[in-house]
């Protein structure tokens, strides 16, 4: 069965090396700390690596985070895998839950993420399924 949670999270990005100039690309690494709130109580630390172009609204961004807390009073962690695009200002976002990644009361999860960004707030609405538990 296919569960829904939803609320808002902070994000904190931090540049980790300077950039690589290659061409009219520009490469960049990044950590990334989100602390979520509403249906997912939880913090996650993660590593992006992005790339962004010469044409303004062009870039490309992949990342990893571990997310730990409770989701809906289930309580553990599990891997996010981020794949992004930008075509001159038109957004492509997808967010998965990594196979068999999850841990504790999460065990079994499975699911993807959308992001809304609303007044410069963040908001994620995750979609899920989770065995039942014992």
């Amino acid at each position: 069965m296919t569960m829904h949670a939803t609320g808002p999270f902070e994000v904190k990005m931090t540049p980790l090396s300077p950039d690589d100039k290659a061409d009219s690309t520009t490469l960049g690494r990044m950590s990334n700390e989100k602390q979520f709130h509403g249906d997912l109580e939880a913090t996650s630390k993660g590593e992006m690596l992005t790339a962004t172009t010469s044409v303004e609204g062009s870039m490309a961004y992949v990342m990893i985070e571990r997310v730990s807390g409770t989701l809906k009073g289930r309580t553990g962690s599990f891997v996010m895998q981020h794949s992004a695009t930008m075509t001159r200002g038109t957004p492509q976002l997808n967010v998965t839950v990594v196979p068999d990644s999850a841990t504790g009361q999460l065990v079994g999860l499975t699911g993807k993420m959308d992001v809304k960004i609303t007044g410069g707030q963040h908001f994620y609405e995750f979609e899920y399924s989770l065995p039942a538990t014992p």
